[in-house]
């Protein structure tokens, strides 16, 4: 039973840790391959470090971090005191309970509850912005307390309740006999409460990134990062993370492990010193890394410093910038040297979600970067300032096929800033050559293919691969149309390995996949990691896409947003970003640039010609925003196919091996759960076992 019970401990450790072990790993990895390691080095360590976006993001979070733990613990502190003197059982077990609320909470419950309060407070005392920093703290004490308190409720209980009124009988005031008798005796609890407070502090994404704006943490942070392709720096920052957790979970456990053994206080105290040190170190590894290379852009016709001091809102698309890592130039950086103005960047990761927290109005944004039929939207629901051109000479690098485009006629809301067609990506390896020379948005649907293919996880862009290739308009209000892709998409739906969107990066790079549909810019970065992957626009049409820069209403610094738009069209600043992003590029002194064709030709013999040139014969369509009886049918037609099984929406035998697959899987994951369970039912007896020794 013991060998058995030791195996079981193995197997759970393994099973636990084995992923974190492959990812830290990978983090010392030489190469950009996340599957083959190609030596040890430290050189993803340094790019994490390289640009000021992560030097901030590390500093943001231990700032916040150290701020809500603290507040955390006093108040947490006072309120376990106060529940401990509570005589009715039934009111203290009442007061735990309302109390252990935002513990039992979902996440998504409480960021969106506290962000809808902070707005409501916000807009009822007329503040321009009803999200910061202080909403955010705010919304980390609350979560945070009730962890606090359940550690340190427990030591009131063990603590002996002569001691504080011997203290007062000896003349002791109430608070001198609290401070004095009591903390010491609950010091453990306090302590443990503290670093369970700073670790969720540092852990937190999902309510920060409701309740704050302006301030980016490492988990946000790494949430941008995703936008491309997961890349070895973030295996190296998502180490730093459980390093540094791991060391605050092994001190506060220290007292647990020591306390009450005399002849180990000399050797607790040692440990803490080294774990301390270990911590600091930490944070003084990732300053040594911080360098800063890049050029800068100037434009002597332009006073850059006319708005020094002020403050500026960027909400843009997730790696949709450059950004200083890997020796790139450092757009944000460079701008905030250049003008004196303090750049706030944050990023979304789809058009829908930068509305709906445009809308919610807890932030005032000064540019914002959306997609064409969402300018359109913008536009219509009058959310967006005209922009002042006299303001923006740099303009005049704009060719006018990208100027008064449909969802912006009068070119009065937007500035270019990318461009880019859909297409389909296959592997050369996984795909017949004679289905692929077809060139067919045919291929998407072909049954050949069953459980090797993915598709949009968004309702625009996976009905307008149905419709381009039954011959229909991608903008029809005509709900017919809507159906019969609708139709051809639940015939797809039993053939499919899924719908993604940024998760395709892996799986076409990996080769678990063999064909997607996405969009033409994101294919170049795919390529660099596999060569074995191809690309076409497929000859039934395409969407032509355009995303740009706009000032929202409300913006609290509209004359700096324009010069920021201004200085984005830099031709230095344009080049730099056109090479990072690896979209199209609506500037004149980008595309007549040779170095930027020469780079273009390093990551792809033809992405100039596929960028640029090659989809000239294939008929293109822009997304515009649709009426709001359109936009909801679209929307019950899309949860519709998403809702449904694979039984319900299509007959046929390639469905009925999706229900399979889906019944293995669940069966596979019943199977996990219960042996995971019994490893765990094994350690408790075996701990209960050492207890009764």
């Amino acid at each position: 039973m013991k060998i058995l019970s030791k195996i079981s401990m193995v197997l759970l450790y393994i099973f636990l840790y084995a992923p974190i072990a492959i990812l830290i790993l990978f983090s010392f990895n030489s190469g950009r391959s996340t599957g083959v390691f190609e030596g040890f080095s430290l050189y993803w360590y340094k790019e994490l470090f390289r640009n000021g976006t992560a030097i901030n993001a590390l500093l943001n979070t231990i700032e916040l971090a150290l701020c809500a733990a603290i507040i955390s613990t006093v108040i947490g502190t006072a309120a376990a005191a106060g529940i401990s003197k509570f005589r009715s059982r039934i009111i203290k077990g009442a007061v735990k309970n309302v109390t252990d609320i935002p513990m039992m909470n979902p996440d998504i419950v409480t960021g969106i509850s506290m962000m809808l309060l902070f707005v409501f407070i916000g807009r009822a005392i007329g503040a321009n912005s009803s999200l910061s920093f202080v909403t955010l703290l705010i919304a980390h004490v609350t979560f945070c307390l009730p962890y606090v308190i359940t550690s340190v409720l427990p030591k009131f209980s063990q603590m002996d309740k002569n001691l504080p009124e011997a203290a007062l009988d000896l003349g002791c005031s109430p608070m001198k006999a609290f401070i004095k008798v009591e903390i010491p005796q609950i010091m453990p609890g306090i302590f443990t409460g503290f670093i369970m407070a700073l670790t969720l502090s540092i852990d937190d994404f999902v309510i920060s990134h409701f309740t704050g704006s302006g301030f980016q943490t490492l988990p946000l942070f790494i949430f941008s990062m995703t936008k491309r392709t997961v890349k070895p720096d973030m295996y190296a920052l998502s180490t730093l993370i459980f390093v540094t957790i791991l060391i605050l979970m092994i001190i506060a456990n220290l007292p647990s492990l020591y306390g009450g053994r005399k002849k180990h206080k000399e050797k607790s105290k040692k440990t803490k010193k080294v774990l301390c040190a270990l911590l600091a170190g930490l944070i003084v590894f990732g300053g040594a890394f911080a360098v800063f290379n890049s050029k800068k852009s100037t434009d002597e016709n332009i006073d850059y410093t006319a708005y020094a001091g002020t403050t500026l809102y960027v909400y843009n698309w997730g790696e949709y910038i450059s950004d200083g890592s890997e020796d790139t130039f450092d757009t944000n950086s460079e701008f905030e040297a250049l003008t004196g103005i303090k750049v706030v960047y944050e990023t979304f990761d789809s058009n829908e979600s930068m509305y709906t927290k445009l809308k919610a109005g807890g932030t005032a944004y000064d540019v914002i970067i959306p997609s064409d039929y969402m300018i359109g939207k913008l536009i219509e629901e009058d959310m967006l300032e005209p922009i002042d051109f006299n303001n923006v000479p740099n303009y005049q690098y704009i060719p006018e096929q990208y100027r008064n485009l449909e969802f912006d006629p009068a070119n009065e809301y937007s500035v270019p800033y990318t461009f880019g067609r859909v297409g389909i990506i296959y592997n050369k390896t996984m795909v017949d050559e004679e289905d692929a020379a077809e060139e067919s948005w045919s291929l998407l649907f072909n049954p050949k293919y069953s459980g090797k293919i993915l598709q949009f996880n968004n309702p625009r862009d996976a009905f307008a691969t149905a419709q381009f290739y039954q011959g229909n308009k991608v903008n029809s209000t005509d709900t017919s149309v809507w159906d019969s892709g609708l139709s051809l998409l639940r015939e797809q739906k039993g053939i499919l390995q899924g719908y993604v969107m940024d998760e395709i990066f892996n799986k076409m790079e990996s080769g678990e996949t063999a064909i997607a549909p996405y969009y033409l810019g994101d294919f170049f970065t795919m390529y660099a990691e596999n060569e074995d992957l191809a690309f076409y626009h497929p000859k039934e049409g395409t969407n032509f896409f355009v995303d740009s820069m706009c000032i929202p209403k409300g913006s609290n610094n509209k004359s700096a947003a324009e010069l920021y738009i201004n200085y984005m069209l830099d031709p230095d600043v344009a080049l730099a970003n056109a090479e990072y992003i690896c979209y199209g590029c609506p500037h004149s002194a980008v595309i007549e640039n040779e170095e930027y064709a020469e780079y273009m030709s390093e990551l792809h013999p033809d992405a100039i010609d596929m960028l640029y040139g090659e989809a000239g014969d294939v008929p293109t369509e822009i997304f515009l925003n649709l009426d709001k009886q359109t936009n909801a049918y679209l929307n019950s037609c899309w949860e519709k196919l998403k809702t449904e099984s694979a039984s319900q929406s299509v007959q046929s035998d390639g469905e009925v091996k999706g229900d399979a697959n889906k019944v293995i899987y669940i069966i596979c994951c019943v199977i996990v759960a219960l042996i995971f369970i019994f490893f765990i039912y094994l350690a408790i007896r075996k701990y209960k076992r050492r207890i009764i020794d």
